[in-house]
């Protein structure tokens, strides 16, 4: 049965985000590492990503900065901490424009279900408030749509 998106917040500095999808951890790990497919689904639909680095190794650089309808531009960033495929990605997170209020720490576990992969996103925020600010805006509505983009990625990839 599939399981959507849902966020909790289990520490006054962590929002998680779970979510499943149809398809095996090695092909979701991919579309999560590799900029040809990142690029497919990350982001808002109605924005361009014009920069779209992700070095997948430990030590590794990745950067995205995506320019919206109305010529407002994000760009963000980090370093590769762990990476162990198709089981798990931890990185560092800081954004251009600082709206979070410094670095977080993203780690997001991929888990084999009996219907595909459950991702479970853990995002570390740098203070109580920044976590808060980052839970008021529309992120689980853009989220979900980020991820029902993946979904139709996933359906059109050989899965083995």
């Amino acid at each position: 049965m599939f399981r959507p998106l849902s966020i909790s917040m289990p520490s006054d500095r962590e929002i998680v985000v779970t979510r499943d999808f149809a398809a095996p951890p090695d092909l979701v790990f991919d579309c999560w590492t590799i900029p040809a497919l990142i690029r497919r689904w990350l982001g808002p639909a109605d924005w361009v990503m014009t920069v779209c680095e992700f070095d997948a190794r430990v030590g590794g650089k990745w950067r995205f900065f995506s320019r919206g309808p109305d010529g407002f531009e994000v760009g963000h960033g980090g370093t590769i901490l762990e990476l162990d495929r198709p089981r798990w990605i931890k990185s560092s997170e800081r954004y251009d424009m600082d709206w979070t209020g410094g670095e977080t720490l993203n780690s997001n576990a991929f888990t084999a279900i009996e219907t595909g992969t459950r991702s479970v996103l853990t995002v570390l925020y740098a203070s109580k408030e920044a976590r808060d600010g980052a839970a008021a805006t529309p992120m689980a509505e853009g989220m979900e749509a980020g991820f029902g983009r993946l979904d139709a990625l996933l359906l059109g990839m050989p899965s083995g």
